[in-house]
């Protein structure tokens, strides 16, 4: 388990490149750095995506997923954010400043040589999400796949129910 703490959530490719963790010779920090990056996408689609690509190494999104992305994610930019410490459908899922989020393996996570599984607990779901990584030449781990975008608990503002 490893959490990581940021002042401040990438906005472009710049930022994002100018961060500790994006050497991504950690799986742990490119895991965190996928969920930080999708709480760009309400902002800017286009800057999210290139930022995903960066995440991503030498296999950029494909159409397919931008499309994703955008079924997943417009409407609903509580879902990434509901990765981050402090978050809970009662608040709308806002992160607590700085922003916390912790990554987790399992006896799991190294089952495929090359490949790691990592989980991240959202706020608004009952089980832990994953993120599939693969490890490049230079031990850098790039992401290979995110399982973070499923539906959870609407916020509390949006609830008829709450």
């Amino acid at each position: 388990m490893k959490t990581f703490t940021f002042d401040k959530l990438p906005e472009n490719t710049e930022e994002l490149r100018a961060m500790p963790e994006a050497a991504l010779t950690d799986p742990f920090a490119t895991a965190a750095l996928t969920a930080a990056v999708l709480c760009h996408y309400e902002a800017s689609p286009d800057e999210t995506c290139e930022m995903l690509d960066f995440l991503k190494g030498p296999r950029p999104l494909s159409p397919f997923e931008k499309q994703f992305l955008r079924d997943r994610l417009v409407g609903k930019a509580y879902v990434p954010r509901s990765y981050f410490a402090g978050t809970s459908p009662e608040n709308n899922y806002e992160p607590s400043r700085p922003y916390t989020i912790t990554v987790e393996e399992n006896p799991y996570s190294y089952q495929n040589e090359g490949y790691a599984t990592l989980w991240i607990k959202s706020s608004g779901a009952d089980t832990p999400r994953q993120v599939q990584l693969r490890r490049a030449k230079g031990d850098v781990w790039y992401l290979w796949e995110n399982f973070l975008l499923p539906d959870i608990r609407v916020p509390a503002s949006e609830d008829p129910w709450a």
